[in-house]
């Protein structure tokens, strides 16, 4: 009774407020468009603070908070964003060797499996929205394929393979790409050579650069990738070049929302996380509240379609971020909110921003001055910026300014605490309670009617079960050939495309080779036959 204490009483809050809550994935409302929206690496605290930042009344996301998710890894307590982006997006735990869409070795903590086998591939939600003909969507402001959008669009054994990752992502056959990576996509930067932005042209994408573009755009296939790496901080964005996150959902969503049988869109607020690892409350407050936009985009889409699925979560947590440190520890209940705001309001740059203005050879006082307002640098604070140059300077700044607002940091890596989680669902329905980070993608699939295993054995045939009906393999490089009776047919990793005696063909899925075995659609031994 005292374990179901917490979830009676959100139950009956939700009541008392005239929203209709839910428990399990039978009573899951049916939604014909589904928007999840992850704040990479967001503390709770954090959204504390945004708050107050921007006044003290309620941010737009308030209303959504539903519950609480839990973020481990199959085989560890701390995930990494590479397994908890698996996890929502499949509904499968991986692996703390940061897996990307494939099984862990092995399974160890509550609510993990390995449903097949290690290391297997396995569908998420965004490929099976589009086995139903619905139109996808994937946004972020770091580079496309780093590791939250890819979990939800590709599958590898590493997050690090970017050539991997990005060229599955273009055979996914997503309708709307958006965020940062262009260089990623040139044969310039990529080991194997290839020409993924012809390769995106020749399959009917338009390619945009700039904020200005997107605005403009009025077609039903594009990639808009508006920086070679990451995109800015929300502080430091040039408006004109690149948009805000804001700009992205609500584009996505304009794009999407024509066809009828609806869609799936993935936005990640994805610099959230950097900050946090950087120890930068500036990056932090500036891409919460961006993020927070793009929630409001969604659920104002969401209020009016009456269809749609919002939810809106963190993968989890990172630095330990609080809003008191040990300067506060006797005197916390005397403090004013000024002296917490005050110091970070001043500033007109991230940390990342300033960085870089020192390292190109700004004087640190004049800089620090300049950017955040600090004319009172210590020589021992100079001294910690002195000589250090990429991260080592980038990390070193924030807390300079964290300490003059009385903010805390417990670390420069993830944590392990349960995230807030909010939703909006049609009827005015929500999630409520401490659930798993797989009820995401759990709960996404029963909203759509997917069955995420079906999904799964339709994508991901295994070479295993290929040789059991017959037919025969070799490999050369990134070429599979496969033979069976007098047909023979080659299909190539990382896309969707097979050609039978000859003749080109398109998959439902993209073919995956996860360093010891090939995994395809099931289609292909229909074609063989």
């Amino acid at each position: 009774m005292i374990q179901l204490l917490p979830i009676l009483l959100l139950s009956a809050f939700f009541i008392g407020c005239g929203q209709q809550p839910y428990t399990n994935l039978e009573n899951t409302p049916k939604a014909k468009n589904v928007i999840v929206l992850i704040a990479d690496g967001q503390s709770s605290d954090v959204i504390t603070y945004s708050r107050w930042f921007k006044g003290g009344d309620s941010l737009a996301i308030d209303e959504m908070l539903s519950g609480a998710m839990r973020t481990h890894n199959a085989d560890s307590p701390i995930a990494d964003s590479a397994p908890a982006g698996t996890a929502l997006a499949t509904g499968y735990k991986s692996s703390y060797q940061q897996f990307i869409g494939v099984l862990p070795d092995e399974a160890i903590l509550p609510n993990s499996s390995i449903p097949t086998e290690a290391r297997a591939p396995i569908a998420n939600v965004l490929e099976a929205a589009k086995l139903l003909g619905k139109s996808t969507g994937v946004i972020s402001t770091s580079e496309i394929m780093h590791a939250t959008p890819a979990a939800f669009s590709a599958h590898d054994i590493t997050r690090k393979d970017y050539d991997d990752l990005s060229e599955q992502q273009v055979f996914q056959d997503i309708d709307v790409i958006l965020g940062g990576g262009y260089k990623f996509f040139t044969k310039e930067a990529r080991k194997d050579g290839k020409d993924l932005i012809s390769e995106m042209t020749n399959l009917g994408y338009s390619i945009i650069r700039t904020s200005d573009e997107l605005d403009s755009f009025r077609g039903d296939k594009v990639v808009g990738l508006f920086a070679d790496a990451d995109l800015a901080y929300e502080i430091d964005r040039e408006e004109t070049t690149q948009p805000s996150l804001a700009q992205m959902t609500s584009k996505a969503i304009d794009i999407l929302s024509k066809n009828n049988k609806g869609f799936f869109l993935i936005v990640e607020a994805s610099k959230v996380d950097w900050a946090a690892h950087a120890n930068d409350p500036v990056g932090l407050v500036s891409d919460t509240l961006a993020y927070v936009d793009a929630v409001k985009a969604a659920l104002d889409f969401a209020k009016k379609d009456n269809n749609t699925m919002v939810i809106a979560v963190t993968d989890h947590g990172n630095s330990g971020f609080t809003m008191g440190n040990y300067d506060t520890s006797s005197d916390y209940h005397k403090r004013k909110l000024e002296s917490f705001i005050e110091p970070v309001k001043k500033a007109s740059r991230s940390a990342e921003y300033v960085a870089r203005k020192i390292e190109a050879g700004e004087d640190i006082r004049l800089a620090m001055q300049k950017y955040y307002a600090i004319d009172d640098m210590t020589e021992e604070e100079v001294n910690s910026l002195r000589g250090k140059t990429g991260d080592d300077l980038h990390y070193a700044i924030g807390p300079i300014l964290a300490k003059r607002a009385y903010l805390g940091f417990s670390t420069h890596g993830h944590t392990g605490e349960d995230v807030p989680l909010y939703t909006y669902l049609p009827n005015n329905k929500r999630i409520i309670g401490v659930i798993d980070n797989t009820d995401i993608a759990k709960n996404v699939a029963s909203a759509m009617g997917i069955n995420l295993d079906e999904a799964t054995k339709k994508l991901f045939m295994s070479e295993d079960e290929i040789k059991k009906a017959g037919v025969e393999l070799t490999s050369e490089g990134d070429v599979l050939t496969l033979y069976m009776g007098d047909k023979t047919s080659q299909i190539m990793k990382n896309r969707n495309i097979i050609i039978v005696d000859g003749e080109k063909k398109t998959l439902d899925g993209v073919v995956v080779y996860n360093e010891s075995k090939w995994y395809f659609p099931s289609q292909v031994l229909d074609m063989l036959k």
